[in-house]
C-alpha cells in the first residue's frame, strides 16, 4: 500500500488552473504543473481499503492501488507499466475522464476522495517525458486485415489492440486529420492537440495505418470494405445530434455546437488563415445544455471575445453534496464548476426556451425563456415566468441520439436497435459476420473511458473472430456485454 496514514494526515490538493485573465488570452491548458513530491503525497492518500471500489466505479478496471502505491514509492517505470495494462489513452482520461473511480473511492465515504485522475496523468506525463512509451509492435504477422471506421477514442484503442495482436489495421477518418472528437471536438484549453499526436506517432510507429480524409460509404463503398479486409470494427461515434424544433429554429445564428467547436479547435491551432465562420467576437452568446460540451462552447465563446455568455440548462440546479438518492459509489449528480465556468458566463437552471426572436434581417437577436418546474415525471410552465435574453449566437448542445443514418451503415446493412444504435451481441458482434461496432455508435452517448473499454473488448471479440481464440484482455467480460445492448 500506499503511505499507510497519507489518508489521514495529507489533505486532498489538485493542480492549480492559471490565472483566469491570463489563461483566456490563450488557447493552451488551464493547469500550472504539480511538483512531483506534491503528487506522490496525493498518491500515498490511497489507503489500501481491502475492496477497491474504484475499480467498480472505472470501466476499464484501472489498477489505481498500485499505481498509486508505485508512484508514491517513485517506482514510475512500474507504474505506468501497471496503468498500460488497462488504458490505452491514460494521458486522454487523465485530462477529459470525469473520473468516476473518485466518487466510488473509499476515501471518498467521509472524507476527500484520492486525486486518482490526477495520478493517472502525471504517471502517463512522466512516462512519455522519459521515454519510457515505446512502439510495442507485434512480433509476428498474422496475415489478417481489419477496417476501423472512425478515429474517435473507441476506434483507436481497437485498432491498437489488434494491431498489437499482429493484425494488419487501417483507420479510417472521413475528417482531413485523425482524431475524431479527440481533435474537434475538445477545445485545445483541455487537451492540446500535441497530446494526440504523439500518440498516434507511436501507434504508426506500431504499423497502424491512418486513412484519414476519406468518406467510408461514399469514397468506398461497404461492399469493396468487405471484399478488402477480413474483419470491420465500426467506431463511428454517437454523432446524430439532438435538435430543438421551438419556433424560430431558421434564424441565422443558430448552430450546434458540433458546428462550432472545430472552428474554435482550428482557430486555437493557428490553422486559418482568417476568423472563423462561426465566431463569438462581440457578440451575446446563449447555450442550450449545461454539459460538458455546453462548457466546451462557453470557455471557447470566451477565448474569443464574446460579449456575454449564457448557459441554459432545463434541470433544476444540482446540490453541491451527494443526494441521498445517489449514495456513495454511485456516480452523483452534484454542482460541479469546470474551468470555462470560472472564467465568465452565467448559468441559469430550470429554464426552457420557448422560441427564438429575430429581427428583420433573418438574424437570431433574442431567446424567449420561460421558468420550468419538474411534475409527475414531466417538465411543466410555471405560468407568468417568460422573459427575454439577447442572443446574437445559439448554440445547442443537447446531447447526441445515436450513430448518423449514413450510406454505410445502409450498404452494411446493419441492424439498429430501438434507440438507433447500431445492434450488437455480447462478442460486439452486428448482424453481419465479421462486423462489428465499438463505442458510442453501439452504446449511445456515454464517457471517454467507456468508449477505450469497448474498443479494447470489441478488438478481443474481433481478435477472437479472426484467430479462433484470443490473449487481448477485455474490461466488458462476454457474459455481461449482452447486458449493454
Amino acid at each position: 500500500m500506499a503511505d499507510p496514514k497519507g489518508f489521514l494526515t495529507t489533505p486532498r490538493e489538485t493542480p492549480k488552473r492559471r490565472p483566469v485573465d491570463v489563461r483566456i488570452k490563450d488557447w493552451k491548458e488551464v493547469y500550472e504543473p504539480q511538483p512531483i513530491a506534491d503528487l506522490q503525497k496525493q498518491a500515498g492518500r490511497c489507503m489500501d481499503c481491502g475492496i477497491p471500489f474504484c475499480h467498480n466505479g472505472c470501466p476499464l478496471g484501472n489498477l489505481i492501488p498500485e499505481w498509486n502505491d508505485l508512484m508514491w514509492r517513485g517506482e514510475q517505470r512500474e507504474a505506468i507499466d501497471r496503468l498500460h495494462a488497462t488504458n490505452n489513452f491514460p494521458e486522454f482520461t487523465g485530462r477529459l475522464c470525469p473520473a468516476p473511480c473518485e466518487t466510488a473511492c473509499v476515501v471518498g465515504i467521509n472524507a476527500d476522495a484520492v486525486t486518482i485522475k490526477q495520478v493517472e496523468l502525471r504517471t502517463i506525463e512522466e512516462a512519455f517525458d522519459s521515454g519510457a512509451v515505446t512502439p510495442l509492435p507485434s512480433e509476428r504477422l498474422t496475415g489478417k486485415t481489419v477496417a476501423v471506421i472512425g478515429s474517435g477514442p473507441a476506434g483507436l484503442a481497437a485498432a491498437q489492440q489488434l494491431t498489437r495482436a499482429g493484425h494488419t489495421v487501417a483507420v479510417y477518418e472521413r475528417a482531413d486529420r485523425i482524431g475524431g472528437l479527440l481533435r474537434y471536438g475538445i477545445p485545445e484549453f483541455k487537451m492540446e492537440k500535441s497530446i494526440v499526436d504523439r500518440r498516434l506517432a507511436q501507434m504508426e510507429a506500431e504499423g497502424t495505418r491512418f486513412r484519414p480524409g476519406v468518406n467510408v460509404g461514399v469514397d468506398i463503398t461497404g461492399e469493396q470494405l468487405r471484399s478488402k479486409f477480413d474483419a470491420i470494427v465500426l467506431a463511428v461515434g454517437s454523432t446524430n445530434w439532438r435538435d430543438l424544433q421551438a419556433p424560430g429554429r431558421e434564424f441565422t445564428g443558430i448552430y450546434q455546437a458540433m458546428e462550432y467547436l472545430p472552428w474554435g479547435n482550428k482557430q486555437g491551432l493557428g490553422e486559418l488563415q482568417s476568423v472563423p465562420p462561426i465566431n463569438a467576437a462581440g457578440k451575446h452568446v446563449v447555450i442550450l445544455g449545461g454539459g460538458d460540451t455546453g462548457a466546451d462552447c462557453l470557455g471557447t465563446a470566451i477565448r474569443q471575445g464574446a460579449a456575454s455568455v449564457t448557459q441554459l440548462e432545463i434541470m433544476p440546479r444540482p446540490t453541491e453534496e451527494r443526494p441521498d438518492s445517489q449514495p456513495w459509489p454511485t456516480y452523483p449528480m452534484i454542482y460541479r464548476v469546470s474551468s470555462a465556468h470560472e472564467e465568465a458566463g452565467e448559468r441559469l437552471y430550470a429554464v426552457s426556451t420557448e422560441k427564438f426572436l429575430g429581427d428583420s434581417d433573418g438574424n437570431v437577436r433574442a431567446i424567449q425563456l420561460v421558468e420550468t418546474k419538474f411534475v409527475n415525471g414531466k417538465f411543466e410552465k410555471v405560468e407568468g415566468s417568460e422573459r427575454e435574453i439577447p442572443a446574437d449566437l445559439v448554440f445547442l448542445a443537447m446531447g447526441f441520439v445515436g450513430p448518423e443514418k449514413s450510406e454505410l451503415l445502409a450498404q452494411l446493412e446493419v441492424e439498429l436497435d430501438e434507440r438507433g444504435n447500431i445492434k450488437r451481441d455480447g462478442e460486439f458482434a452486428t448482424n453481419i459476420e465479421g462486423v462489428f461496432v465499438a463505442g458510442d455508435a453501439g452504446r449511445g452517448q456515454s464517457l471517454i473511458v467507456w468508449a477505450i473499454a469497448e474498443g479494447r473488448s470489441c478488438a478481443s471479440a474481433v481478435d477472437n473472430f479472426l484467430e479462433g481464440s484470443t490473449q487481448l484482455p477485455s474490461p466488458i467480460a462476454p457474459t455481461t456485454r449482452s447486458l449493454m445492448v
